[in-house]
């Protein structure tokens, strides 16, 4: 980063989730919990980017919005800013 800046990023999801495990052949039932283990995301309840840890400035970005395209735009304004 230009700035020299830390940028923390969490995948929140939004209770939908992909069951993961074995689909058994007889039941056709997923068997297995390895979507408690492997999600991918966490809830946002488990966030630790919350105000009460010390993160001032919060973003949620939107389905499809790229977290490093967003961290490269704000540090090109932080950096912009530092240098007038």
């Amino acid at each position: 980063m230009k700035t020299g800046k830390s940028y923390y990023v969490e995948c929140l999801d939004t209770n939908e989730r992909t069951d993961w495990g074995d689909l058994d052949p007889v039941t056709k039932k997923m068997t297995g919990s390895y979507g408690d283990k492997y999600k991918g995301s966490i809830r946002p309840e488990e966030s630790l980017i919350t105000k009460e840890n010390g993160f001032e400035k919060i973003h949620t970005l939107g389905v499809g919005e790229s977290p490093l395209d967003y961290i490269n735009r704000i540090d090109d304004e932080y950096f912009e800013i530092m240098n007038k």
